[in-house]
Parts: C-alpha cells; sequence; structure tokens
C-alpha cells in the first residue's frame, strides 16, 4: 500500500477535523471529496507530512506519518491549489530548482525539468519567465514541477482550477496518462465532481472529519443506491410522500420523468407496491445509471 491510515484524530483546538479516518491506497487514481469543512485539507496536509496527527498511525510511501515526514515531502509529489511560483525565473529553472530540492543532483534535475516540461505541454515555453505563463499554463509547470522527481505518489489540489473547458481536458487527460501509464499513484481532491468521475476509478468522500464513504465508484453507486426514471398517470402527491417515507430521494423533471433513488436495502417492487396502494398507474419505468454526484449528495446528505 502506498497509503496506510488508521483512526487518524486532529483537532484545530475545540473545532474537530479528522475524527477517527482510516484510508488505504494502493494503485490508479483515487478522488478525494467532501464538502467545505470535511477535513480534506487537513488530511492532505497529514499525508504530506505537514502536520502530525493526534492520534492514530499510518505511512506514506512506508515512511511513518509522525517520525519520517521529512521523507515523506523529498518522496511524493505535489499539485497545489494555490500558485507556488518565483518570479524572474524561467519554467526550466523553475522545475529544475524543486528536482534538486527532492534530492536529485543538479545535472540530472535539469535533465529530468526538460523531460517533464515537454510532457505537460510547455517544451516550446521552458525559457520564458513564469509571471508571462497563462492562468493554465501555470497549472501544467505546478503539474511538471511535481514530477520532476518521479515519484511513486502525486498529491493533486484542485488541478483544473481556473480554466477553461478546453486547458480543463488537456489536464485531465494527462491526469489519466499520469495514472495510468507511468505507474504514479495519484490523489485528487476537487470539488469538480465530473473531473473526478473522469480520472478515476476509486474515491473516498469525507463529512465531517470521517470516511463517508470510500472504494470503487461504479460500486459505491451501486451499494448505495439504484436509480430509476419513472412516468406514471394519476395524482402523484400520496405516491411521492410515500416513496420518500421509505427512504428514496425523488426528483422531478420538466419532462414529467421522476427520478426515484432508492436506498440499497429496498426493493425496486416498493415502488409498484405503493403505486398500487396510492392508485397511480406506472407508464414508464426504466433503471438508469447513477453519477458520481448523485453518490455525493447521498452520501453527505445533500438534496
Amino acid at each position: 500500500m502506498n497509503v496506510e491510515l488508521k483512526d487518524i484524530h486532529f483537532n484545530y483546538g475545540k473545532i474537530t477535523a479528522l475524527d477517527g479516518v482510516d484510508l488505504a491506497l494502493s494503485e490508479g487514481a483515487c478522488g478525494l471529496l467532501g464538502p467545505n469543512g470535511a477535513g480534506k485539507s487537513t488530511l492532505l496536509r497529514i499525508l504530506l507530512g505537514f502536520l502530525s496527527p493526534e492520534r492514530g498511525e499510518g505511512r506514506v510511501l512506508g515512511y511513518d506519518i509522525k517520525k519520517e515526514q521529512f521523507l515523506i515531502r523529498r518522496s511524493v509529489g505535489y499539485m497545489p491549489e494555490d500558485d507556488c511560483l518565483i518570479a524572474g525565473m524561467d519554467a526550466v529553472t523553475f522545475t529544475a530548482y524543486f528536482g534538486e530540492m527532492s534530492g536529485m543532483p543538479r545535472q540530472e534535475a535539469m535533465k529530468r525539468a526538460h523531460d517533464v516540461l515537454f510532457y505537460v505541454g510547455l517544451g516550446e515555453s521552458r525559457y520564458r519567465l513564469l509571471e508571462t505563463y497563462s492562468g493554465g499554463m501555470k497549472q501544467r509547470l505546478k503539474l511538471a514541477q511535481a514530477l520532476v522527481h518521479d515519484p511513486k505518489l502525486l498529491f493533486l489540489d484542485e488541478p483544473t482550477s481556473n480554466l477553461d473547458p478546453q486547458g480543463r481536458n488537456e489536464i485531465l487527460d494527462l491526469i489519466k496518462d499520469i495514472s495510468s501509464k507511468k505507474d504514479i499513484q495519484v490523489l485528487i481532491s476537487s470539488h469538480i465532481l465530473p473531473d473526478i468521475e473522469y480520472t478515476c476509478s476509486h474515491v473516498v468522500i469525507l463529512n465531517k472529519g470521517k470516511v463517508a464513504a470510500q472504494g470503487d465508484i461504479e460500486a459505491l453507486k451501486e451499494i448505495q443506491y439504484s436509480l430509476y426514471e419513472i412516468k406514471t398517470k394519476g395524482e402523484n402527491g400520496g405516491f411521492l410522500k410515500a416513496l420518500k417515507d421509505k427512504g428514496c430521494r425523488v426528483e422531478e423533471t420538466e419532462d414529467q420523468i421522476m427520478k426515484v433513488y432508492m436506498p440499497a436495502n429496498l426493493s425496486r417492487n416498493e415502488i409498484f407496491q405503493v403505486a398500487l396502494r396510492e392508485n397511480i398507474q406506472i407508464r414508464y419505468f426504466v433503471k438508469s445509471r447513477t453519477s458520481l454526484e448523485d453518490l455525493f449528495a447521498k452520501t453527505v446528505g445533500v438534496d
């Protein structure tokens, strides 16, 4: 396992940030999700060796999160949300500098800097001063500096923030290539759920400092609930109330189709039984594909 955490606790004074977090990551790309205040930033800081948990234990790339934080920071790659650029530097010097900070010899760091800048699409502009870079170029540069020392584990914090659609798609394709072809474990913290669904096969959802859901995205969507699209004939008031009383989430669309999200402990036959009791005719009934946004809303209690 590249990341193993057990019973991690962390408080800011009287405010609980993490409350018994268990985590295990081994390969591919994993998304880290949660509403504001869920504990995502605190968890990232612990994984990066910037904070030490008050209780619990864990390892990142085999290094103890309490005793070997410096070794963790030298070994992982980190693309921060905020810009970390140094004015007056060109891209190749900047990227090589981060390679040296990770322990690479200067000549090797410079060679590797050229390679990763070409990889992220900045090869032709690698000698330009950083202050002349656009927002999209800065995002690519932050990704390059995170990759320069060839880490086995990469943390990406809001990697597509402030990008136009084309730039966003290009960054997402790079992330998919990194996680699938470069043998690098990637953990992506993002509030853009379609980005996570496009790049990741696994997800960790935090809520109020606890792990609310963790595992394979497709499996979680099936386990948490099933989605059915329904058209009916008759007065729907009693029908909708009965479904909600059974724990279903119901959305009504403009084209008169109801989306019914059923918990895992209910059978679809329940829908027909409720319709019979409420004198409702079901004219259309189809099992639909759920999305990560649906899973997130159901998991953290957002309607």
